[in-house]
């Protein structure tokens, strides 16, 4: 009995000093505690004022909000608009709150851990001297990149707008495609550092209450740090984490998001990434575009029977050129045959190393194509390719074939849209 009072005098102890700490009624003391707290931080702007001989404090972080908002709506009601009002000190902070701030999204703050939350999300904290409570108004105003085209999915007809790295835009592109009221938009904040907000969106009453509770379930058992990029989470909501074939499907396209929800599945947006999750997926839903509805039934059918025909190429041609060349030359007519021993007449390797050469080779050239600047990318990728290939095979390396085989796997490759 005794060891289980001193522990649960310990657990309760370890409580007390998780929990969030309240906030002083000084706002000389809140002030302090905020400045020693952030390190005394420059982008950190306090501006201190006095309404009916009580003092105050407007807080935000520069670069994270929208200086006119502060400016129009915050600072010229509390300064030019407070003084004609005869307000009693008791009842001053009730009518700042009620009367006086012209701001849309008002709340109440009550401890230091919610009131750094919000400040470093680009809020502005209003302190009034003998409250316990503090004023957060949603001034968020930093720069964006705007809505753009998308570079990693282009399409020929359809819309060419793309997701940001704004959740709010986000959020907003899709509310332009569904107008809707059962379009559901939750927000969550996952990372214990980063604080990065999620929005779950999903249609209620054709989306399964199922697939959106398991959705919440995973979302809320991620327990890290920071989540700088949707991937993060992906990896931690997938099914079957060792399989090559992914789980959720991502895209940068609203439509495609758009359409994705209207079948009844759950769009996971992450502030700060243009990749919107999508789950659960398909494994059809990779060889699909959005330009597929855009078009005529007959040519989009065609069009995906094509990618599944590309997708079997990219997976079993360099795999049965291989079979065929060294164990089964019986399949293989006898004037092509003849053309291919002539070829490998001089090539040292067997057809598997050969293929694993060629196939290595176009990664590389491949992810320096990627990685390089794009007017150097794609020439060092073309002149590579040219020159290696045919250096490749006047030296004997590899079989033109060899050659011929690969290219067309990495062709066929890039022919699936996800």
């Amino acid at each position: 009995m005794k060891q289980n009072q001193n522990k649960n005098q310990k657990d309760s102890k370890k409580s007390d000093t998780n929990a969030p700490r309240p906030l002083l009624p000084s706002v000389d003391t809140s002030l302090e505690f905020i400045k020693e707290s952030l390190g005394g931080s420059s982008d950190l702007v306090v501006r201190r004022i006095t309404i009916n001989k009580s003092p105050c404090a407007v807080l935000y972080i520069d670069g994270l909000v929208d200086k006119n908002t502060v400016q129009d709506f915050i600072m010229e009601a509390l300064m030019l608009e407070m003084p004609s009002r005869r307000a009693s000190v008791n009842h001053l902070y009730q009518i700042i709150k009620d009367a006086s701030l012209p701001i849309g999204e008002l709340s109440e703050v009550e401890n230091y851990e919610d009131l750094f939350k919000r400040l470093l999300s680009g809020e502005t904290i209003f302190l009034l001297d003998k409250e316990k409570k503090a004023l957060s108004a949603s001034t968020k105003g930093w720069r964006d990149r705007g809505v753009q085209e998308t570079t990693s999915e282009s399409v020929i007809r359809g819309p060419k707008e793309a997701f940001t790295e704004t959740l709010r835009t986000n959020t907003a592109l899709l509310r332009r495609k569904i107008k809707d009221p059962t379009l559901r938009v939750d927000a969550k904040s996952i990372g214990k550092l980063t604080h990065t907000d999620v929005a779950v969106v999903y249609l209620e009453g054709t989306a399964q209450d199922s697939v959106v509770k398991e959705v919440h379930k995973r979302l809320d058992q991620i327990d890290i740090d920071g989540i700088l990029e949707s991937g993060y989470i992906e990896e931690y909501i997938q099914d079957a984490q060792y399989s090559p074939f992914p789980t959720v499907y991502y895209s940068e396209k609203p439509d495609a998001i758009a359409a994705g929800i209207l079948e009844g599945r759950v769009a996971i947006i992450t502030d700060g990434t243009p990749d919107v999750l999508l789950a659960p997926a398909l494994f059809v839903n990779f060889f699909q575009s959005s330009e597929d509805y855009y078009q005529r039934a007959d040519i989009g059918t065609l069009i995906r029977i094509l990618r599944l025909i590309c997708f079997n190429i990219a997976l079993f041609m360099p795999s049965l050129y291989i079979a065929f060349t060294t164990f089964h030359q019986e399949m293989i007519p006898s004037p092509l045959l003849i053309s291919l021993a002539a070829q490998r007449e001089g090539v040292p390797f067997p057809a598997f190393v050969e293929a694993m050469i060629m196939e290595l080779t176009f990664e590389i050239l491949r992810e320096a194509g990627v990685r390089l600047p794009k007017p150097v990318g794609s020439a060092v990728s073309i002149v590579g390719a040219l020159v290696l290939g045919q250096s490749a095979v006047q030296a004997g390396l590899v079989s033109p074939a060899m050659v011929i085989v690969v290219a067309l796997t990495a062709i066929s490759s890039f022919v699936v849209p996800a």
